[in-house]
This record gives structure tokens, C-alpha cells and sequence, in this order.
């Protein structure tokens, strides 16, 4: 799991507004991807409150608020900042009182607000704590988006992943990562790639050096992360080896304990890895639409032998 998010950058990317300027957010994090509504613990009632999560007072806890007394008041804002909370998320455009707000500097806690509806921007944080928040793993491969598919390249060092994504990226597809791929576990259907931040946009080509995709080719050849759909295995041609020639059973790789299905591809010299990819993607697309090749093939084999007897 990773470690934590970072306050300074969740308020950045939520362009969340800091109303307790003393407190410092780069110290603060928040490991844990979901938020509370906190309605029941502004009555009194701290049994069961997640108070690890990220803490969002919307339009209807904000005028509960106001219809209690000033005494009150303080008493549960007491009760609830004595919980340390990682912030408080004030939505939909409203503000807490002076005395929360003093209460909240002296605990050391931050108030944040945005003016964005709060079901709005609880799904919108949520999305995003949980790709942050993603268990990860490095793996040494490629990964490019080809006509929309995610494309993992794996293979032995030297083998050509780098050089068949320079291919595919000169083809008008994008790269997302050469060298190391961080996979995050979002779901558990769905794991997204990303680059590490040192080496996002380069390639590395052996003979000539290191490559700046995003300067060569422009923005349009990049993405920052893209969903793994399809993992293509590149190995040494083997003739001992019997590869699969039809594909009517699908082979899978696992990460994270997600499965994905994977192709492995024969080199040999003279073999355009690009068109190969390309071809994989949009099979593999036709298949996730209900078409398989393979099965159509077989099916007329089967109606034409039916025929013949």
C-alpha cells in the first residue's frame, strides 16, 4: 500500500482553499482512499467514526450547525477535532465559524473548502485517493496505449520492447512508460500503469541513447497513465517450442492478484513487432465487443465439415 497522500498536493489537485494558514499541509497525509460525512458525530454520537478518512461538511451538516447553540457548538467541535482527524472539507461553498476555525489551528488540524457540490467532489476524491492510495508494483517492460487499448511489453532485456514502441509511437499511438512500469491495483478489475516521475517521456534505445518522445514527437505521442488491458510477452523464437496459432483459450498473466491476458510473441529477424501489437490490440478489442476470429473460424470449419458428410 502506498505510503500516504500528501495534504499540500490533495489540496493542489482539488484546488482545495486553506483556511488555517498556520498549519502546515506538507506535514500532513491521509492514508486512506474513502471520506466521512461526519452528520452523526455533530449530534454527539462518536461510536464507529472513521476518523482516519477525510472529513467533508456539506450544505446540510452546515445548517444543522446553525441551529445549534454557540455552547454546543463548541462542545462537539471540541469532541470531534479532539478525534485528529487528517482535515476537514468544507463543500458547496460554505464556511465554518470563528470558532471552529480557532479550535481547529490549535489542534493542529486543516480546513480546507471548495466551492464544488459536495457529491460532486467526494466521487471526484475518492477517484483519485484510490489511484494514489493503489497498492503498486514496479515491473521492468513497455507500456503504450494502442487505439485506446492498454499495452503491456514485457520480454528479456535487449529483446526490442523499446524499439517496437518507438515503431508504435511513430504509427501516431502514445507511449506511457519505457523501461519501469508502476501498476497500481485500483480495483479489482482494473489496473492502471504509469511512469515513474524521472523517466516519464524518455525511451531508451540501445546505440543511440536516451529519447525525449514528448520534445520528438509532441504531446499528442504521451499520456500519464492507461488502463492495462492486454500484456504481450516478447521471446527468442524457439523451434522446439509449440506457440499457439489459433487462440480459441486465452493465456493470462497476474498482477496483484488481477488477471490479465497475455499473448507470447516469437522473435525472429525480418518480424514487424509494430503491426504485430497493433494487430493484438484490435483483436483483443474485437474480443471485449463479442467477436472472436478464432471461433468464427472454427464455427465455419465445423459447418463446412457438417456439409461435407
Amino acid at each position: 500500500m502506498a505510503q500516504g497522500v500528501k495534504l499540500n498536493e490533495l489540496a493542489e489537485k482539488m484546488e482545495l482553499k486553506n483556511l488555517t494558514q498556520s498549519v502546515d499541509l506538507a506535514d500532513k497525509e491521509v492514508a486512506v482512499p474513502d471520506v466521512n460525512r461526519p452528520a452523526l458525530q455533530l449530534t454527539g454520537y462518536f461510536d464507529h467514526f472513521d476518523s482516519d478518512r477525510v472529513q467533508i461538511i456539506g450544505y446540510v451538516e452546515y445548517t444543522f450547525l446553525q441551529t445549534l447553540s454557540r455552547e454546543r457548538k463548541i462542545e462537539i467541535y471540541k469532541q470531534f477535532l479532539s478525534c485528529k482527524v487528517p482535515c476537514v472539507i468544507f463543500s458547496t461553498d460554505v464556511y465554518p465559524d470563528g470558532d471552529f476555525l480557532e479550535l481547529a489551528t490549535k489542534a493542529d488540524i486543516p480546513i480546507l473548502t471548495t466551492t464544488k457540490t459536495t457529491s460532486a467532489f467526494m466521487a471526484e476524491l475518492i477517484r483519485w485517493m484510490n489511484v494514489k492510495l493503489a497498492p503498486c508494483i514496479s515491473i521492468h517492460g513497455v507500456l503504450v496505449d494502442v487505439y485506446g487499448v492498454g499495452v503491456l511489453i514485457m520480454g528479456e532485456s535487449g529483446i526490442g520492447k523499446s524499439e517496437a514502441a518507438l515503431e508504435l509511437i511513430k504509427r501516431g499511438h502514445r507511449l506511457v512508460t519505457d523501461d519501469v512500469v508502476e501498476i497500481r491495483k485500483v480495483s479489482d478489475e482494473t489496473l492502471v500503469g504509469s511512469a515513474p516521475d524521472i523517466t516519464r517521456h524518455f525511451i531508451e534505445l540501445r546505440g543511440i541513447g536516451i529519447v525525449d518522445v514528448k520534445s520528438m514527437f509532441g504531446v499528442q505521442s504521451v499520456r500519464e497513465t492507461q488502463n492495462i488491458d492486454l500484456v504481450i510477452t516478447l521471446e527468442e523464437w524457439d523451434r522446439e517450442k509449440e506457440y499457439d496459432r489459433l487462440g480459441l483459450e486465452e493465456s493470462y498473466t497476474e498482477f496483484l492478484g488481477n488477471k490479465v491476458v497475455c499473448h507470447s510473441i516469437p522473435i525472429r529477424p525480418g518480424r514487424n513487432l509494430a503491426i504485430i501489437v497493433e494487430s493484438a490490440a484490435v483483436n483483443h478489442r474485437q474480443k471485449q465487443m463479442g467477436y472472436n476470429a478464432a471461433q468464427e473460424l472454427y464455427k465455419r470449419v465445423q459447418e463446412n465439415l457438417t456439409r461435407r458428410r
